[in-house]
C-alpha cells in the first residue's frame, strides 16, 4: 500500500534525516525544530541550538538545507535560527535521553 504523504509531513521525514553529530539524535526527535511553514514550493524552518555558540551550527543548518530541498515539491528552503525558546532537554521526545 502506498502512502500518501503531505507536503509537510514529508519535510519532516526529511527533517529527521539530520543528525546532531554530538548527540547522535536527529533534530526532531532532539525537539530543536520549532515549527515548519510551507509557502508554495518555499520551506521556513525555524530550529534551535542545545546551546548557543554550539559548534555544529553549521552542520546542522547545511543538513537542513540539503535534507529538505530534497523533498519534491520543495524549490526553496529557509532555515531560521531562533533562541526563544530556550532548548532544554524536557523537548526531547519521550524515551530517547
Amino acid at each position: 500500500m502506498e502512502l500518501n504523504l503531505t507536503l509537510l509531513e514529508r519535510v519532516y521525514d526529511a527533517l529527521r534525516l539530520v543528525i546532531d553529530p554530538e548527540i547522535g539524535l536527529d533534530i526532531v526527535t532532539l525537539g530543536l525544530v520549532y515549527d515548519v511553514t510551507l509557502d508554495g514550493d518555499a520551506a521556513d524552518i525555524t530550529f534551535s541550538l542545545t546551546t548557543r555558540g554550539c559548534p555544529m551550527e553549521h552542520a546542522i543548518r547545511g543538513g537542513i538545507l540539503q535534507a529538505v530541498s530534497q523533498v519534491e515539491g520543495v524549490n526553496t528552503v529557509r532555515p531560521h535560527l531562533v533562541w526563544d525558546p530556550a532548548w532544554h532537554p524536557g523537548m526531547v521526545e519521550p524515551g530517547y535521553l
